[in-house]
């Protein structure tokens, strides 16, 4: 199989595919970011193209819609006919077109976006979110068993499991920025920022999200899992998502702000808990 993009989350699922006895191939546009696959068993491609030639299983995980038909269209010589793209790039409501942009190229689509971050994926514990032809399911499931260790049926549609992946990144934004803002409300009142994680432990307001992403702000140390920029961008794909669904994008609209104002501060690939220098 294939794997389409060796960034923070495709390098860690690469690996995961690779110990579970996949024989995979990978590609990255800047070919340094796949080279230490190699050392994990995996074969690095010169290209797109030279990447899903022979693979019956191709997974894209890239930055947006535009990045994953760019790369469609590279390998479009590569394809054999049926092959499974097991679509993890999060792309939220473009997903149907990227979707029929496969098909038109004879491809079999799964919509099969993950949440997690680095860690996970390296762990292989991601939660994955599918959706598309229950006929493709028994072919995709030991994929995706072998990046995550839950997967969710969304629906038969593709298209469904990127709906509900956008509503799941409104948490994760809305949750780290409600931490940032209780964290520099604590420290600009003259207190410990750790008691506000100390007071809210254990009890039902409590998050195991808001202890990590919490402790990171205070300590300052912030290995990247998910980037500030990457948030944002998931941010105006929900805000579209929003928009389209008739649903408030007040939230939204500050979110947006607040991650948008880290990013003007330099901060832009930083983790998403530097969200707290917003504040």
């Amino acid at each position: 199989m294939a794997v389409l993009g060796t960034g923070k989350m495709g390098a860690g699922m690469a690996r995961q595919l690779v110990q579970h006895g996949f024989d995979v191939r990978v590609w990255n546009r800047s070919r340094d970011k796949a080279e230490p696959l190699a050392e994990d068993g995996a074969t690095v491609a010169d290209s797109a193209t030279e990447a899903v030639r022979g693979a019956e299983v191709v997974l894209p995980m890239l930055f947006d819609a535009d990045s994953v038909l760019a790369v469609l269209d590279e390998a479009a010589d590569g394809f054999g006919q049926g092959v499974l793209l097991v679509q993890s790039t999060t792309v939220g409501l473009e997903q149907p077109r990227v979707a029929d942009a496969a098909r038109s190229r004879g491809l079999r689509v799964l919509d099969a976006p993950v949440l997690g971050t680095r860690k996970p994926a390296e762990e292989g514990k991601l939660t994955v979110l599918a959706s598309g032809d229950p006929a493709d399911r028994d072919e995709a499931q030991p994929v995706l068993d072998a990046i995550g260790a839950k997967t969710v049926w969304v629906g038969d549609e593709v298209g469904m499991a990127s709906r509900l992946k956008l509503a799941c990144n409104a948490w994760v934004a809305s949750i780290t920025a409600a931490t940032a803002q209780s964290v520099a409300l604590a420290e600009g009142l003259g207190l410990d920022p750790r008691l506000f994680l100390h007071a809210i432990e254990g009890s039902p307001t409590d998050a195991a999200y808001a202890q990590l992403k919490g402790d990171a702000m205070i300590s300052g140390e912030m290995p990247v899992a998910f980037d500030v920029d990457g948030i944002s961008k998931d941010l105006g794909l929900i805000r579209q998502a929003a928009d389209e669904g008739g649903v408030s994008a007040e939230l939204l609209e500050a979110l947006q702000g607040l991650f948008r104002r880290a990013s003007e501060q330099g901060h832009g690939g930083a983790d998403m808990a530097a969200v707290r220098k917003a504040f």
